[in-house]
């Protein structure tokens, strides 16, 4: 086989990947996770089941092939701005996130399900929240320094700003008409930033 041959083989194993990390997707917002089953995801990609397990050898595979495709998009959508990552940058994030409302909707009942038995996300999210508080405390600090306007350590505002992030993406996937996710995210930049310019003595004089 050519290197041109297997390079298209390549592209086309990559491109079938996504097609059934997008169908998984699809599947998943709609039935959650439990109710999912390989030949459902198999039905909507037009592959049969074993033709899935090729790809992925088993459901909690797939599973965590949907979450990771989820933060890598995120993670690109990040990067694509700055590697100097601000409050204003994430705002990137949550307008990429409100142009795909069914991985929005997968990856919101999924958080809720793993925090559930012995769910086989739970190990994914558990790992996921640690490291987005420990990644949301550094860009605070490097934002704000030690303390925030309001008097907040970083560490004590990481999980309050992802709890934001999280409950916006909530309240607009159940009234999408009525919540603007993204400005929700900007009115609370312009909270934090405003109790900053407020400290600022040259804003006092």
């Amino acid at each position: 086989m050519t290197e041109r041959q297997r390079g298209g083989r390549a592209a086309k194993a990559e491109a079938r990947r996504e097609a059934i990390l997008d169908a998984a997707m699809a599947e998943i917002a709609e039935s959650g996770y439990r109710a999912t089953t390989l030949a459902a995801v198999a039905a909507r990609v037009g592959l049969t089941q074993p033709g899935i397990l090729h790809y992925f050898p088993s459901k909690k595979h797939l599973l965590i092939g949907v979450l990771e495709a989820r933060d890598q998009w995120d993670t690109a959508a990040i990067l694509s701005r700055s590697t100097d990552v601000k409050l204003s940058h994430l705002e990137q994030i949550v307008e990429f996130n409100a142009e795909r409302p069914g991985v929005v909707q997968t990856y919101t009942a999924l958080a809720a399900e793993s925090a559930t038995g012995q769910h086989p996300a739970r190990e994914f999210f558990t790992e996921r929240y640690a490291a987005a508080r420990a990644a949301f405390t550094g860009f605070l600090h490097q934002e704000f320094g030690d303390r925030m306007p309001g008097g907040l350590t970083p560490e004590q505002a990481a999980p309050l700003l992802i709890a934001v992030l999280d409950g916006i993406q909530i309240q607009w996937l159940l009234a999408p008409d009525e919540v603007d996710m993204p400005a929700a995210f900007r009115n609370l930049v312009t909270l934090l930033t405003a109790a900053e310019r407020a400290e600022d003595p040259a804003d006092l004089r």
